[in-house]
């Protein structure tokens, strides 16, 4: 057929030459310019806070307001984050009814005591977690305006992801605890209250200055400006300084070309650098506590071993330092570094390790807008943790699938009864369960599923494309789609569509087997159902199949591939070699819900045939996939 030999010719084309070129659409990128001075009462808990922020509009509208996020103020009973805990069928323990005990002293807040326009105040309302700005002067396409704050912060106990006194006793994991800039983009503002979940933020460079009394050590995003004037061994550079007399340190980072800074504070934390290659540091920073500080010591070099596999397989990492920095409530990714919980056991610290690293890869350099898309940031993450967890632990040398516990999950969630499409924004979820089920196993699903659509070969090349071609630029779904297409040859919205937009799920099934002269009349089916005890409509959704077929040759057994792909992706998946025999067939129409192929195999050869033996297509039953003779 013309279409197989002009996707056969295209895909070629592409596998022989770098994508890295051909970059999507240019789009437009603000930016910001942060300095951060902050004092802060360790008694307290409180900070005293002086931002400037210079900010330049690339965009082709000019803006008349601007919105900051103020995250602490969540931290207060009866706050929108206190209702959805409370109202949710499965709250997050963590969280729970907890903001609404919160006293006085031990909630979260942020108070604006000042904000001026280039030198102009300007009129401004706070909005619970968001400050309304209204400009003394619009700032037009490709103009700067510097906007300078002072405000007052308390720091909330820990309740989720930031605060003071955690439950393993590190005294601040401050994460969300700055006004913060919302990002303006091409969908317009996306100045969205803080329920829980999930974020989005400007690119821009950070300057930050943390005061605090001297028996605290640091870690954080970014790098530290003046080490040898803390003491404390935070690296092994020149003369200390003699901290006799003095009561309190300013702690001094830079970090250029992030969305967000995170930092965490304790006076016991162990400090450790592992140096990865010539030019970057991998930090770790930890409470001394003798119960799990072996464990810590015990995966410095797996992280070490990751990192230098993850570079070759997902692209390289841009910065000169990462740090693991003890803290939180679980583990929660930052640019550059991750708050983590320490009380692990060795496999728990490693794997939550490698999936907060591998956020870098998948938001802290994307960007994406993970209340749009959580799936991309969630999904993409755990499919890849997924791989290198598997190469840490020795899998991938025994060909064991890594994505097991993925499919599981996804397969779950679609039988449950509360799965919602994965275009639903993170906050408006119906429940926790339909939110994590989807964005982490259900998003790790749509990768891998891909690698049955187009091969294992073509993604790996296609995932390093979408990470060179859309890092440091806001890439929504079809951004990946579209990498992909260029890297396969073939049309891919519809599995996008199905996939992200709905929960339409995969049913695929053998339906007769027949014996036709000296060849076999084999027909499919895609099912569509609906369970009678839970109402749940089963398949529907289309997808290209692969039906492998063992049998006898004479003496000798043989296996050959017989692809059928679906009309609308307008060409076939390349032989991946995992079949010696490797066939083409005529298109599935996806309107037609059965399917006959004539095999050139007598029936009584034939030992089996099987959908997707692969088990990369996330078929709802497989009970139905294979037929073997009586």
């Amino acid at each position: 057929m013309l279409k197989k030999k002009i996707a056969s010719l295209a895909f070629g084309l592409l596998a022989g030459a770098s994508l890295l070129a051909q970059t999507g659409p240019d789009r437009w990128q603000q930016a910001a310019k942060y300095y951060m001075e902050i004092d802060m009462d360790t008694k307290k808990h409180q900070f005293d806070g002086k931002q400037k922020l210079v900010y330049t509009n690339n965009s082709p509208d000019t803006l008349r307001k601007v919105f900051y996020h103020l995250y602490f103020n969540a931290f207060q009973p009866g706050s929108m984050m206190d209702e959805r805990s409370r109202t949710l069928p499965d709250p997050d323990p963590r969280v729970g009814d907890r903001i609404a005990q919160l006293k006085p002293k031990e909630t979260g807040y942020h108070k604006i005591k000042s904000l001026l326009q280039d030198g102009k105040k300007v009129n401004y309302e706070m909005a619970e977690t968001i400050l309304e700005v209204e400009l003394a002067e619009p700032i037009l396409p490709g103009a700067s305006t510097t906007l300078e704050m002072e405000f007052k912060s308390q720091v909330p106990i820990q309740i989720r992801r930031s605060g003071r006194n955690s439950a393993e006793g590190i005294d601040y994991s401050m994460s969300q605890w700055y006004p913060k800039l919302c990002e303006y983009d091409y969908q317009g503002w996306h100045a969205n209250p803080y329920i829980g979940r999930e974020f989005h933020g400007v690119w821009g460079d950070f300057d930050v200055k943390i005061t605090l009394p001297v028996e605290y050590t640091v870690g954080a995003t970014g790098y530290l400006q003046n080490p040898n004037e803390m003491g404390h061994g935070y690296e092994d550079v020149g003369q200390r300084a003699d901290l006799k007399g003095k009561k309190r340190l300013t702690w001094h980072f830079i970090a250029p070309n992030v969305h967000d800074f995170v930092w965490g504070a304790d006076p016991d934390y162990i400090h450790d650098v592992v140096q990865l290659d010539d030019t970057t540091k991998i930090h770790f920073l930890y409470q001394d506590d003798e119960d799990y500080k072996a464990t810590w010591k015990a995966v410095q070099p797996k992280m070490k071993k990751a990192f230098e596999y993850i570079e070759k397989r997902f692209g390289n990492y841009p910065y000169r330092q990462y740090s693991f920095i003890q803290g939180g409530d679980g583990g929660m990714e930052y640019p550059m570094a991750t708050l983590i919980t320490g009380n692990r056991a060795p496999s728990s610290l490693q794997g939550v390790m490698v999936h907060e690293l591998m956020h870098t890869w998948y938001q802290m350099l994307m960007g994406t807008n993970e209340a749009l898309y959580a799936w991309m940031d969630e999904g993409f993450t755990s499919y890849s943790t997924n791989i290198v967890t598997a190469y840490l632990d020795g899998q991938l040398k025994k060909g064991e699938t890594p994505h097991y516990y993925s499919y599981a999950g996804y397969k779950q969630l679609a039988k449950s009864g509360v799965e919602e499409p994965l275009s639903t924004h993170a906050d408006h979820f119906m429940s926790n369960a339909a939110y994590g089920a989807g964005s982490y196993n259900k998003g790790a699903v749509f990768v891998h599923q891909l690698e049955y659509i187009v091969g294992e070969k073509v993604l790996k090349e296609a995932m390093l494309d979408y990470y060179y071609n859309w890092r440091f630029k806001h890439p929504n779904p079809n951004d990946f789609i579209r990498i992909v297409e260029k890297r396969s040859g073939l049309e891919l919205d519809w599995y996008r569509e199905y996939w992200v937009n709905s929960t339409h799920t995969i049913d695929y099934a053998i339906d007769k087997v027949e014996k036709k002269g000296k060849k076999t009349l084999v027909q499919l089916q895609r099912l569509e159902s609906t369970d009678k005890k839970t109402g749940i409509k089963n398949g529907r959704m289309p997808m290209p199949v692969d039906l492998v077929v063992k049998y006898m040759d004479g003496k000798e057994e043989k296996t050959a591939c017989f692809h059928i792909p679906l009309a609308i992706m307008r060409g076939a998946k390349a032989n991946e070699n995992m079949y010696l025999e490797y066939n083409v067939m005529p298109d599935w129409r996806w309107t037609h819900t059965s399917y006959e192929l004539e095999l050139p195999i007598k029936q009584k050869d034939i030992l089996s045939i099987e959908i997707d033996p692969s088990s990369r297509m996330a078929d709802i039953n497989r009970k139905n996939n294979t037929y073997k003779p009586d």
